[in-house]
């Protein structure tokens, strides 16, 4: 039986990293893949030359679709909500006539608004971020409540917080730092506190058979790849040997609040319906 599956997300690229084997498996099983994307990330790091004239948020919004193109994405839905930028660094509010910045917006409203696109496809599953973000960033943060709430007003049953475990995450990470110059290897210590505990994670997908998917899909955030300071963690990835990448990238992990965890974890996204 076919099954639609809402992927919520707070950015483009936010997709590729977290979630683009998932999506690219359903698809090619023969599942509904919706995608929604709460920004077009125009705060988001990029060299000069892409930000200027305030063209950054259009230039992601083309690498979305390009990317979604690649996963065999059905719907792409954009809400236009504006990026928070970093909790280290956040936009200014904005007019009240526009719509605010994602961590800005009124949870009930913006849940209301995702909630008619999950009673619309009628979905089976939607994935949200956990509780902190993932890193922290305050639009996945928003994301987390917003659709926590959507899935409440839907009756959506089966709610899937994409996630990593933090012990996996940094020996990959320090794996990759070593095979690569230090002038492009990435700084781990905001890491150390990212994404859910390994003991917090119900559900793991085996995507090694998307990494061709996978890699097309990072490799369209080309205005990801790389800022003024040099190389950003796409970058980074998409430079990887593809058997190192394969073995990096061949699974992705979700969080179901609602499910104890058990071993060996939930292998499909479908396993608790």
């Amino acid at each position: 039986m076919a099954h639609t599956v809402v992927f919520f997300h707070a950015h483009p690229d936010d997709e590729a990293l977290l979630t683009s084997g998932t999506m690219a498996k359903l698809a090619g099983l023969g599942h509904r893949v919706v995608l929604v994307v709460a920004t077009a990330g125009e705060s988001g790091l990029a060299a000069d030359r892409l930000r200027s004239g305030g063209r950054l948020g259009d230039t992601r919004t083309a690498e979305l679709r390009a990317s979604a193109t690649a996963l065999g994405v059905s719907r792409v839905e954009l809400l236009g909500y504006a990026d928070s930028g970093l909790a280290t660094e956040p936009t200014p509010p904005l007019p009240a006539e526009l719509l605010p910045r994602l961590a800005d917006a009124d949870v009930p409203t913006a849940a209301g608004r995702v909630a008619q696109i999950l009673t619309e496809e009628r979905a089976a599953v939607l994935t949200t971020y956990d509780a902190n973000g993932g890193y922290g960033h305050p639009d996945h943060v928003a994301v987390h409540r917003i659709g926590a709430l959507a899935a409440q007003l839907a009756g959506t049953p089966v709610v899937l917080e994409a996630t990593v475990p933090r012990d996996r995450l940094l020996a990959t990470a320090r794996l990759v730092n070593r095979v690569l110059p230090p002038s492009r290897r990435v700084d781990l210590r905001p890491w150390e506190q990212a994404y859910s505990a390994s003991a917090e994670v119900t559900h793991c997908i085996e995507v090694h058979r998307q990494a061709r998917a996978r890699r097309a899909s990072m490799g369209a955030h080309a205005s990801q790849a790389t800022a003024d300071s040099g190389p950003r963690t796409l970058g980074v990835f998409t430079r990887i040997p593809s058997p190192v990448f394969g073995w990096a990238f061949g699974r992705e992990w979700y969080r179901q609040a609602d499910m104890p965890v058990r071993h060996p974890r939930y292998p499909s996204v479908f396993a608790t319906l």
